[in-house]
């Protein structure tokens, strides 16, 4: 095929670009901005030269007559506050002719480096330092909690995680008719039962007090519990269901959760026999298709308890601080106006209050670190405020009521005995509240 004329022009000047941009390659000088675009008018058009970009621009010098260009000293132009590398200039528009070797001992301008020292504004501050120190300490907790393989994704995981946590929030903490307070907490006391980490010996004498006693306990982890229930209150709002299939929607979210997180599931006819036979395998998986399909197969959720972990590591925090902070999290899920909240905020009024408890004596280490660790809640402090006064109502209230498989479950050896500390019953005090009447 016979090419037109503009067409091998087009080529040609393609190819000129090409071969210049390489030879300008290896000369170290290359201008960033396009060398030829055929788009361009003729005035817009850049001339084909280099730039010297790293030069500062000398004005333009008016000769006298007589005077010849070789022969005139250059002014020393004004030093901006940087290090400036030096390059010979044989043209007085700052156009680059030639390159000439320069001396190693005076690569660097003196009056450039002492401008720049003497406009320093003195010694960065912690605040100034934040950033740097922050990237850093969250790479670190990410790599030693396990909750990554390679740390070199560890920064970009954990803005994924705070861009997306904005995702994971309720508009509102309304629950639909029938349904209460009181049935979704119970509910959610169930499931913490069933999860695994309380005994049937340590809850047999609760048992009458639960509306859906249980006689199997799987060992879940802790991640299964806290989606299983971000499930359940998405799903309150998304699929009628009636007070008796809360039980088996409740079961399926566990179910569903556990889906995603865990490796070994139990089988659906074990799920039936927890709840005593009442729904069958068929019932059971036609619910599951529902709340499948009302959430829109979304089974996504920033764990609040993972926030937690990594503030904590990188707030230095004791093995008690954080089983209290834990507590006093996974109390929360019992309480519906936690639904609007962000899983930052909730981790961070935890692990505050858990210090206002503890009552620990601070280190200048541990200010520091606890300084850095503070920067990664987002949202007023009010938010927090009314997120930690939720939390001390229910922990100084929570030995007396009827659900109380998450008190049991911190009251071990294990967990350092957190929800036995006598300095709970008053935690509502050290927010200005009025501790509750037992």
């Amino acid at each position: 095929m016979m090419l037109c004329v503009s067409e091998q022009l087009q080529i040609q000047c393609v190819k000129v670009a090409a071969v210049s941009r390489r030879i300008m390659s290896r000369t170290g000088f290359c201008d960033s901005r396009q060398l030829l675009d055929l788009h361009m008018t003729e005035d817009r058009q850049a001339p084909l030269r280099v730039w010297a970009n790293s030069c500062i621009l000398r004005e333009r010098r008016v000769f006298a007559e007589g005077d010849e260009v070789g022969s005139v000293h250059h002014c020393k132009p004004a030093q901006e506050s940087r290090w400036v590398r030096r390059l010979s200039i044989s043209a007085e528009d700052g156009i680059i002719m030639d390159y000439a070797p320069q001396d190693e001992s005076d690569v660097y301008e003196e009056e450039a480096l002492l401008q720049y020292l003497n406009r320093l504004p003195g010694p960065p501050s912690l605040r100034d330092l934040v950033p740097g120190l922050l990237r850093r300490e969250v790479e670190v907790a990410i790599s030693k909690l396990g909750l990554l393989y390679d740390q070199t994704y560890a920064w970009d995981i954990f803005l994924d995680m705070m861009r997306s946590q904005l995702l994971c929030t309720l508009p509102n903490a309304d629950l639909p008719k029938p349904f209460t307070d009181t049935t979704r907490a119970i509910l959610v006391d169930w499931l913490t039962q069933v999860h695994g980490h309380v005994t049937p010996e340590d809850w047999s004498n609760d048992a009458e007090n639960s509306a859906f006693p249980s006689q199997e306990v799987f060992q879940f982890s802790e991640e299964t519990l806290y989606l299983a229930v971000h499930l359940l209150n998405r799903a309150l709002r998304l699929i009628k269901v009636s007070i008796s299939g809360l039980q088996l929607l409740g079961v399926v979210c566990l179910f569903l959760a556990a889906k995603k997180e865990e490796c070994l599931l139990p089988e659906v006819s074990e799920l039936c026999y927890l709840m005593e036979n009442t729904y069958s395998k068929k019932q059971l998986l036609r619910m599951e298709r529902r709340v499948l399909i009302g959430l829109k197969f979304d089974l996504y959720y920033c764990l609040p308890l993972h926030f937690l972990l990594i503030t904590a590591s990188i707030a230095r925090c004791s093995d008690k601080w954080v089983w209290m902070a834990r507590y006093l999290l996974e109390l929360s899920l019992l309480e519906r106006q936690c639904v609007v909240f962000l899983p930052s905020q909730l981790a961070g009024a935890a692990l505050r209050l858990a210090r206002r408890i503890l009552q620990e004596a601070p280190t200048p280490d541990g200010e520091t670190a606890w300084c850095i660790a503070s920067s990664i809640h987002i949202g007023s402090e009010a938010a927090l405020l009314s997120i930690m006064q939720i939390m001390a109502m229910a922990a100084a209230r929570a030995h007396t009521r009827e659900t109380r498989a998450t008190f049991i479950k911190f009251s071990t050896i294990q967990t350092l005995h957190v929800s036995m500390h006598p300095a709970l019953k008053a935690a509502p005090g050290f927010l200005g509240l009025s501790c509750p009447r037992i």
